[in-house]
Formats: C-alpha cells, structure tokens, sequence
C-alpha cells in the first residue's frame, strides 16, 4: 500500500470531493490499514469479493460498487451497498429498486453515461436518459434516488480529449440538473477521474474520484 501517496492526494483534495479508494483485487489487511488512515469509502467491482470484503471488514466503511453490474446479482449487494455508480440501463435501475424495496432501503445511484471513444465503455447515451427520464415507468421508481452521474475516459495519453470528456460529462450534468433535479438536493454527483486522470476530472468539476492503483500500487 502506497501511504504517502494516500496521505498526499487526501491533503490536496479539495474540500466537497469524495475519494474513492479503489480496493478491488486488494488484501483484506491493506484496506484495513487505510481504513485505519481514516478513509471510509471504498470501490469494488466484482459482487463476489465485494460480499467477502463487506462480511469481514468494519461496518462504518460505505461500499460503492463501480464496476459493470448484472441484474442477477443486484439482489446479493441490496442489503448494504452505499452507491452504484454504474446505472447503465433502465433494466438495472428496475432490479436494483426492486431488491431496495424488499431490503427497506433506498438506494443511491449513478447513471452510468457513455462519454468515452472506446467501444469497450459501458453507459447510457444523452437521449437514452432524457426518455428514460420523462418515463411514467421512471416516476414509479421510489426506492432508487439518482444523486448524479458517472463517466470514464478514454484511455488515451491525449490530455486534451481526455478534458474534452470530462467537460462534456460537466455539461450533461448541468443539463440533467437543470431539466429534472432542479429542487433535488440530493443530485449533486459527478463521478469522474482515476489514477492517471484524476487532476483532469478535478479541473472539469468531479466530486468524487476513483483512485486504486496510485493508492495500493499496480
């Protein structure tokens, strides 16, 4: 585990953005020892090591889950999950409000938007969400609250379209804000940067960075 650079990125963080410490593939006493740093909140991407992890390390640590998840194994995350960042379909939001509701839970999430050139990416488009979200199916939903949006770059050493995504992520975002959350607090979120792109995201209007390989090494 990489203390100094925990320690350092936390000190240089401003003040309202989230740091997700991406834990996936880590050992048990590494994310214990960051715990231990103060670091509460932590990324995971495989619903199984996230279950293991979630059984044997402190309550207090709020879950997120941020990588592709399939409807079949929402019901496995329901009952303790903090934030999903990938919302990437309407189906996956039906599943994931409909094992809340039988968790009594209300669970937050992201929706996922497809703002990369990469085929690999995951997310919705731009109108995908504007229809969903003029739905009557989507006005039904009562145990999801959509709190903001998630994107991933391309992976590309070209600075400038890496920022050209993020800001396009920053104005979807405002978009969405302005057309259907303009009175919800809650909708605040734009999960955006990683290890090697953080600094960008910050720069573009991230609130919540998702770090794993400068914190626990490659």
């Amino acid at each position: 585990m990489e203390i100094d650079n925990y320690i350092k990125i936390k000190s240089e963080l401003p003040e309202p953005i989230t740091l997700v410490a991406v834990s996936k593939t880590q050992q048990l006493n590494d994310i214990q020892q960051m715990y231990n740093l103060g670091q509460r909140v932590f990324g995971e991407n495989k619903v199984q090591e996230l279950v293991e992890k979630y059984q044997t390390l402190p309550k207090d640590i709020n879950w997120h889950f941020i990588g592709h998840l399939q409807t079949n194994k929402v019901k496995i995350i329901a009952p303790f999950i903090s934030l999903i960042h990938s919302i990437d379909s309407g189906k996956l939001l039906f599943e994931v409000n409909k094992e809340a509701k039988k968790n009594n839970r209300i669970i937050d999430c992201l929706l996922q938007i497809y703002i990369a050139k990469e085929e690999t990416k995951y997310g919705f488009s731009v109108e995908e969400v504007n229809n969903f979200l003029l739905s009557e199916a989507f006005k039904e939903l009562e145990n999801v609250r959509i709190v903001g949006v998630m994107g991933m770059a391309t992976f590309t050493e070209e600075k400038k379209q890496v920022m050209n995504e993020f800001s396009s992520l920053k104005t979807i975002f405002s978009q969405f804000k302005e057309n259907y959350f303009a009175d919800k607090l809650y909708f605040k979120q734009i999960s955006m940067g990683m290890s090697q792109d953080y600094h960008l995201a910050i720069e573009a209007g991230s609130t919540m960075v998702r770090i794993g390989t400068l914190l626990f090494g490659s």
